[in-house]
């Protein structure tokens, strides 16, 4: 009953504006569980993406130069694929969800415009350039491991669809894939200490979209590095420290994120008994609280309405794997949907500060 009460009422607290927008773009399912993304809402997510994927300003490149020559090289020249959104991993993670979109909506009335789009983008010159990058001076630890983690997203999309445009961007973007998983396999043994922030270097978060990647394509001698690394970092821990979280510009929740890579990394048995250790109830319970974002134009604040995403598809997967029994698959069950419920009107805020990005993050928590 609980459940079922908790969209209206956050609803009346809602701006009339955000309310009609929701309405449109999602709904909630018949037995409140979750949302569902309309075809409109589809259609409107995509439209930003399309945008962006081909605005080369603003843009932040993170390039280390080397010389004067590589120093004056444009956006475009540096990245002839992932160019747009503001930076390199937003670019892919952009173009991981127009392919979800359209695999999940294919009478869009933007699916033309999609293809169009990605099949400038993703070629096998532009593919070649971008692997050509990791192999400048200075750049072997460049968008480690977030943007290594959605190239691997970005080619899983791929794979798992039969589609004659999708074989041939698949085809196409096969050395980037392998140049992230050579440079990942390397990285692994190497990385004594994992990476807890909540924003990209997130080591939990890269290491959950690798294994995903890992086992839908059959990768297993990946898999298996993924998991022994997982395990080296995580196993022993205890007690985290959930009360710390967040910090002001998190999109990732850590203590989350970990836990949601240990439920598929251990045995059912084993991350019963690893989880038990990892979060109290008092913890969980202050990860239900949910994000204040207090100014939406600040391109660091708004992470935080990320955050209100990523903890809630982190939420739901951990309570997929709790007992019907156990209390807290309820607590997560419920603060999963009101996360969701809280960041989603914000997607059609019309500030690029969270537009050029948080559109994937949404999709990603409706359709995961």
């Amino acid at each position: 009953m609980k459940r079922t009460i908790l969209f209206p009422l956050f609803f009346f607290l809602l701006p009339v504006w955000a309310i009609s927008q929701v309405n449109d773009l999602f709904k909630m399912r018949k037995d409140s569980t979750g949302f569902e993304l309309t075809l409109k809402g589809a259609s409107h997510l995509a439209s930003l993406p399309l945008k962006c994927i081909t605005q080369e300003f603003p843009n932040k490149t993170s390039h280390t130069s080397n010389s004067d020559s590589d120093h004056v090289l444009m956006p475009k020249q540096l990245h002839p694929t992932f160019y747009g959104c503001f930076d390199w991993h937003s670019s892919v993670h952009g173009h991981w969800m127009l392919i979800r979109l359209l695999k999940q909506f294919p009478s869009m009335s933007e699916a033309n415009e999609i293809r169009a789009a990605l099949n400038k983008t993703i070629t096998q010159e532009n593919i070649i350039k971008e692997v050509n990058y990791f192999s400048m001076p200075l750049t072997a630890s460049w968008e480690r491991t977030y943007g290594w983690a959605w190239i691997l997203k970005l080619d899983e999309e791929l794979f798992s669809w039969n589609d004659p445009d999708a074989k041939r961007w698949h085809a196409a973007l096969q050395p980037l894939t392998q140049k992230i998983i050579d440079l990942w396999t390397k990285f692994l043994p190497r990385q004594t200490y994992p990476n807890r922030t909540g924003v990209h270097p997130n080591t939990a978060f890269g290491l959950v979209f690798a294994l995903d990647y890992a086992r839908t394509e059959k990768n297993s001698v990946f898999e298996k590095a993924i998991m022994v690394a997982a395990k080296n970092l995580f196993i022993k821990d205890k007690n985290a420290p959930a009360t710390w979280e967040p910090n002001g510009s998190d999109f990732l929740s850590p203590c989350l994120e970990e836990a949601d890579l240990m439920r598929k990394v251990l045995s059912p048995k084993e991350f019963m008994a690893w989880f038990n250790q990892f979060l109290t109830l008092q913890s969980l319970n202050h990860l239900t609280i949910l994000p204040v974002v207090s100014d939406r134009t600040d391109l660091q604040i708004v992470h935080l309405d990320g955050l209100s995403f990523s903890r809630s598809w982190c939420m739901k997967g951990l309570a997929s794997v709790l007992s019907p029994n156990d209390a807290r698959r309820k607590i997560l069950r419920r603060s999963a949907l009101n996360h969701l419920s809280r960041a989603l009107p914000h997607v059609v805020s019309g500030e690029y500060g969270g537009e050029h990005w948080l559109a994937s993050f949404a999709v990603y928590a409706l359709l995961n």
